[in-house]
């Protein structure tokens, strides 16, 4: 492999050094933020994440509360926890993990939920702060490759950036927040997907391609230009082996490119406590 890679371990340890402050000086004041999960059903990477995430929350000192809902419970039962973490003032930020098993309704859940609670940034509150570039939580894995782009100095400001997958938790949040007159965005974005006849025509002139569609090797070697920037945001599973949407072999062409494990994962875990602790922020400032 010809590529530098982008390793998200770095970036996530900066962030989380900065959480950890954080969460200190607001213990220091009588806070203790909290994140809250939801998590509906028995799928192996769901429980993963989510283990994952409260490992990284007792790593900075933010205090954990989980609900788990069987994967023969209703939409009601959902609902009834997103109303039992909305009122529970020791939790700061909570997310339901998705995807939900056949026969829940995400987005009801979400439409329910407080949007000062949001970890995840995915509330139609805070994509429109996001839009307004209004304070509140941005979308974790948008926003951890943002941070991963600012860490390795990948220049953003004026480049072609395609983004591949016009999903609602990646794809179409990451080219608002790329689109922003601000660092490390204002970017001339282009969104594509797997329903596109020709995307080598449009991957092939971009400066920075991002893959976030959840479908294995779609991002090929000859889809992408020389020296060009790639990450992989999309995953997807067999069995136990984790799939990025590109193909390792893009490696020999990019410049630079995420490692196949290691990636944009750690930045998504670290942005959701960086959201915790904002959100705690907002509650310590209204005492």
């Amino acid at each position: 492999m010809s590529a530098k890679l982008l390793e998200g371990k770095a970036v996530a340890e900066t962030v989380l050094k900065d959480v950890a402050a954080r969460v200190e000086a607001l213990k220091i004041r009588g806070i203790s933020p909290g994140l809250g999960t939801i998590l509906v059903g028995s799928d192996g990477a769901s429980i993963s994440y989510v283990n994952k995430k409260h490992e990284t929350c007792r790593s900075v000192g933010i205090e954990s509360f989980h609900i788990e809902i069987p994967e023969d419970g209703t939409q009601e039962d959902l609902l009834r926890a997103v109303h039992e973490f909305n009122m529970n003032v020791n939790v700061d930020a909570y997310i339901i993990q998705h995807p939900l098993p056949q026969g829940f309704d995400f987005n009801q859940a979400l439409m329910q939920m407080a949007p000062d609670k949001d970890a995840d940034g995915l509330h139609p509150v805070n994509l429109g702060r996001l839009v307004l570039q209004e304070p509140g939580p941005i979308p974790c894995t948008p926003a951890g490759i943002q941070a991963i782009l600012q860490h390795y100095e990948i220049p953003v400001a004026g480049k072609e950036v395609v983004i591949v997958g016009r999903g609602p938790t990646l794809g179409r949040p990451l080219s608002l927040l790329l689109t922003l007159k601000q660092p490390y965005a204002n970017a001339a974005v282009t969104v594509v997907h797997s329903g596109i006849k020709d995307l080598a025509a449009y991957t092939r002139r971009a400066d920075i391609v991002i893959a976030a569609v959840g479908s294995p090797g779609i991002v090929k070697p000859d889809m992408i230009r020389a020296g060009a920037t790639v990450i992989s945001g999309g995953i997807s599973w067999e069995g136990k082996k984790l799939l990025p949407d590109v193909d390792e072999s893009v490696g020999e062409v990019a410049g630079w490119i995420t490692p196949r494990l290691g990636g944009v994962g750690p930045t998504t875990v670290a942005m959701l406590l960086r959201n915790t602790v904002m959100a705690a922020e907002v509650r310590a400032h209204g005492r």
